[in-house]
């Protein structure tokens, strides 16, 4: 990793704090890294790179838009800076509970996934990547909310088809990999998905 994204890591690793994965005894900055490899892997566009390390800080934790620009700036042109924040703005739920608390969890994914088809290539493709890390760790360890999670994947991935095509096909063979287990083992019936 390049001293830029070390120093953008270690941002987010602060910014997320204390915060554990839920499955794993590990600090949350294990998952943005794992996006942001994931990404590396088809693309070296540095913002990109950035905006998956920093993808869940302003959905995730106290940081604010003016203070990840402000640090943003220290380490990329205005222009770079900027473009990481649109991304991290665009990869932040916002159908969220709090704002929203006479919606459903359904009809809050159903609008957040309206919402991501619309948003930029290079947003969707850090969700993806998103999406099949999360996909892992959540089948691996909850099968009771699992079923519920790869569905609204699956969801967000029939709009988001304008990020990377590999790894949208990669997304989508690992959210119907995972579905196809769940119902070999009488988990969920997959017609219900596409």
């Amino acid at each position: 990793m390049d001293k830029i994204l070390e120093e953008i890591r270690d941002f987010a690793d602060q910014a997320h704090g204390d915060q554990m994965r839920k499955y794993a005894p590990d600090r949350y900055i294990v998952h943005p890294v794992r996006v942001m490899k994931m990404c590396q892997e088809y693309t070296d566009n540095l913002p990109v790179l950035a905006a998956a390390l920093l993808h869940d800080v302003l959905e995730d934790t106290d940081t604010g838009k003016e203070e990840m620009l402000e640090f943003l700036q220290k380490h990329l042109s205005y222009t770079q800076a900027m473009k990481v924040l649109r991304l991290v703005v665009e990869l932040t739920d916002v159908y969220v509970k709090a704002d929203y608390p006479k919606l459903n969890r359904d009809q809050r994914k159903g609008k957040e996934a309206e919402r991501l088809a619309k948003i930029s290539p290079d947003a969707q493709t850090i969700k993806y990547a998103d999406i099949i890390d999360n996909c892992k760790e959540i089948t691996a360890h909850d099968a009771h909310f699992a079923p519920v999670f790869l569905k609204e994947c699956r969801h967000i991935l029939m709009g988001c088809k304008k990020g990377n095509r590999q790894l949208h096909k990669a997304a989508v063979e690992t959210v119907d990999q995972e579905l196809g287990k769940r119902k070999q083992s009488g988990g969920v019936d997959r017609k219900h998905f596409h």
